[in-house]
């Protein structure tokens, strides 16, 4: 039998880090992060990082592992997870994968792609591209060299539109393509999955609203200026593209107005919701095991203990 791992994965705002922080009180468990934004030093308030207190009442791994001006990858993400889960079973301990990157979920799941490398100059060329005609004109170029792949982006979601580009252009095929050849080695585990999913989306947008507006009044303006100022960065990094500091950064270029940032943020923000909930119910419907949660139930916290006991003591 494998050893257990306990996944909680769910939108922003939903509830996973005081749920996992009730999970350790009552279960003798590490934290791994399962967070893209949580790998970079010195992006704090932006990110909702645990606090000081927070993770000294539990032990958490795969934060502040590199700098802003850095990237890390679902690959590299995928090597770090299972090689500590392995050290947490070791010291006889229960891993809890906790986050919102659904990609990292996957990439844990299902393994990786053998996709290309990133090419800078590529990139370079495609951010010039963009700067010039728009990400949805760039969009539009991906619907006719890849319609399938176009698809599943937003016109606006740069990030995800300049890879696939770069993928397509470098390889001459559709996304799919190179997706298909993925290796599908599962991990020596057993995931027992829960995902936290609201019964009212505006409820959940009202609660990232507020989270947006508390990181706008702990220093987020602030903090991307010291960024800005301690390391060479550019809006186009991973580290820039993260919702709150892309739109900070351009106030602070004066882009925007501070109502129109803040406007931007939260829309940002309910964006990245969305698409973490479509990859659920992507997940909800070939992951058996997975078992979900109203993450706007009373007693949460509560409720995802006595699952991921429920789901240990079965498995």
């Amino acid at each position: 039998m494998h050893p257990p791992a306990l996944l909680l994965l769910g939108p922003t705002a939903s509830g996973k880090t005081a749920s996992a922080l009730a999970l350790a009180r009552i279960l003798p468990i590490e934290i791994v992060s399962v967070d893209s934004a949580l790998v970079y030093r010195d992006m704090d308030i932006g990110t909702a990082k645990p606090t000081a207190e927070e993770r000294a009442a539990c032990p958490h791994h795969l934060i502040d592992l590199v700098t802003p001006e850095e990237s890390y990858s679902a690959a590299q993400f995928r090597a770090d997870a299972l090689r500590l889960m392995d050290e947490i079973t070791a010291r006889g301990r229960i891993p809890l994968l906790a986050g919102g990157t659904m990609l990292y979920f996957k990439a844990l799941r299902d393994g990786l792609s053998e996709l290309p490398a990133a090419d800078a100059a590529l990139r370079a060329e495609i951010d010039a591209e963009a700067a010039k005609h728009g990400w949805p004109a760039l969009h539009a170029e991906l619907a006719r060299l890849d319609p399938e792949a176009a698809a599943r982006l937003e016109p606006g979601d740069s990030q995800r539109i300049q890879r696939a580009l770069e993928i397509v252009r470098l390889t001459g095929r559709p996304l799919a393509d190179s997706y298909a050849r993925r290796d599908m080695a599962p991990p020596p585990f057993r995931l027992l999955p829960i995902a936290l999913a609201p019964s009212d989306r505006a409820v959940l947008h009202a609660r990232i609203e507020q989270r947006f507006d508390a990181m706008l009044a702990a220093g987020l303006i602030d903090e991307v200026r010291k960024l800005r100022e301690r390391y060479r960065l550019e809006l186009t990094m991973p580290s820039m593209r993260c919702v709150g500091y892309r739109q900070s950064w351009e106030y602070l270029d004066g882009v925007d107005d501070y109502d129109t940032m803040r406007f931007k943020g939260i829309a940002a923000t309910r964006q990245l919701a969305k698409r973490q909930l479509t990859w659920q119910r992507q997940f909800r419907d070939t992951w058996p095991e997975l078992v979900e949660l109203d993450c706007l139930r009373t007693e949460l916290a509560e409720t995802v203990a006595a699952t991921a006991q429920r789901l240990l003591d079965a498995s």
